[in-house]
C-alpha cells in the first residue's frame, strides 16, 4: 500500500521508513532539499520515493499525500532548546498543513500522529491516556499540545481516521538527544544526574515504537485511539546512563543535583539566552531537560500492550548493545 512518512530524515521517521520498505510497502517521504537521507540510500528509487519540500509547503505536501492510504506523521522539532518560531513552524503549522492535505486524500485509511508524553506537562506521577494535557510554558510542550488538538479537531469535524501515539523516551541507533548527546556529555564529563538519577526514564527502543505504530495503522479498532508508549522496563536514568558509560568506556557522571536546585539553575541559565538573542550556542541546562531527568517518565502503556500486542520485542540490554555498536561505528 502507498504510505507517506514525514520526518524520514530524522530518528523515528527514518527507522519507520526503513522497516516499512523492508516489509514491501511503497513509501513516500517528504524531505527538504538539504535533508540527509543517506540512511535510506539502499531503498531510494526502489521502495522509497522522495518528494522534496517542507512540511508547510502545501503544494509539496499535496503531492506527497495524494495516493497515500496511510500517513505516519513523525516530523517535529523535539529539541529541548530552539527559538519559539522553530517549534511553531514545525509542530503546529506543519501539522495543520499536513492535515489540510490529508482531508483531500481520497484513498486515506489512517493518519498516525506521533505526539509525546510531554503533553501531560511532566506530572509528578505518570498518568494514563485519560490524563489531561497541560501547558507548562515550554515551547515544545505547548506546540505539541496544539498539534495534537489539531489532529483531534480534524477527526471530530472532518471524520479523519486518526490514531495518536504518545511515546516517552525513544532511544536507539541514530538517536540524538538520548544517545549521541548523552555519549558526548559523558565523554566531556559534563553529564549530570538529577536526584541520583533515580527517576524512571520511560525508555522505548526505536524498533519497538515502530512495531506499535505499524500494528495500529492497520488495526480497525485503533482508529480514534490514543496510546502511551514505553517498554515498561522500569529502568532509571542512573541505570541507562551507567550502561552507556560502561560500554563506551567512559566514567559515570560525577555531577548530581537535587531537583529544586537543578530547576533553579536551569531557570537562571536560560534567562540570558531568552533575553539576549545574540548569545551563541545554547544553555548548558534547560528546564525541559530537568523535567525529563528528574520526573518519572514511565507512563502506563498497558492499553497499547493489550490492544496492539507485545511490541517491546527488543529488550533493554539488546537496545543498549545496538545503540553502542552504532555509536562506535561512527568512530
Amino acid at each position: 500500500m502507498p504510505v507517506l512518512v514525514t520526518g524520514a530524515s530524522g530518528f523515528l521517521g527514518g527507522r519507520l521508513s526503513q522497516v516499512l520498505a523492508l516489509q514491501g510497502e511503497k513509501v513516500t517521504v517528504l524531505a527538504r532539499a538539504d535533508s540527509d537521507l543517506r540512511h535510506l540510500s539502499e531503498f531510494l528509487g526502489k521502495q522509497i520515493l522522495v518528494v522534496r519540500g517542507g512540511l508547510t509547503d502545501i503544494d509539496s505536501v499535496r503531492t506527497a499525500v495524494r495516493d497515500a492510504t496511510h500517513i505516519f506523521h513523525c516530523a517535529a522539532a523535539s529539541t529541548d532548546w530552539a527559538p519559539s518560531a522553530v517549534y511553531w513552524e514545525s509542530n503546529v503549522r506543519g501539522t495543520e498543513t499536513l492535515l489540510l492535505a490529508a482531508r483531500e486524500a481520497q484513498e486515506l485509511q489512517r493518519f498516525v500522529h506521533v505526539s509525546t508524553t510531554d503533553v501531560y506537562g511532566y506530572p509528578e506521577v505518570p498518568c494514563s491516556e485519560s490524563g489531561a494535557m497541560r501547558d507548562v510554558g515550554l515551547p515544545y510542550n505547548r506546540t505539541k499540545i496544539m498539534a495534537e488538538e489539531a489532529v483531534w479537531r480534524a477527526s471530530r469535524e472532518d471524520g479523519l481516521p486518526v490514531t495518536v501515539f504518545r511515546p516517552a523516551t525513544i532511544y536507539g541507533p541514530r538517536g540524538k538527544a538520548f544517545v549521541t548527546d548523552i555519549a558526548g556529555l559523558l565523554e566531556k564529563r559534563q553529564m549530570a544526574h538529577i536526584s541520583g538519577g533515580r527517576a524512571k526514564g520511560g525508555f522505548l527502543y526505536v524498533d519497538n515504537a515502530v512495531s506499535a505504530m505499524i500494528a495500529a495503522a492497520w488495526l480497525p479498532d485503533a482508529q480514534g485511539a490514543v496510546y502511551n508508549l514505553t517498554d515498561a522496563t522500569g529502568v532509571t536514568w542512573n541505570k541507562y546512563v551507567a550502561a552507556l558509560a560502561d560500554r563506551l568506556g567512559f566514567k559515570a557522571p560525577w555531577i548530581d543535583l537535587t531537583y529544586p536546585a537543578a530547576m533553579g539553575l536551569a531557570r537562571a541559565i536560560e534567562t540570558p539566552y531568552r533575553w539576549l538573542k545574540s548569545l551563541p550556542g545554547r544553555p548548558m541546562l534547560t528546564r525541559h531537560a530537568v523535567f525529563l531527568l528528574g520526573r518519572d517518565q514511565e507512563f502506563p502503556s498497558d492499553k497499547a500492550r493489550s490492544e496492539l500486542g507485545n511490541f517491546s520485542r527488543v529488550s533493554f540490554e539488546e537496545g543498549i548493545t545496538r545503540s553502542v555498536a552504532w555509536l562506535k561505528s561512527l568512530g
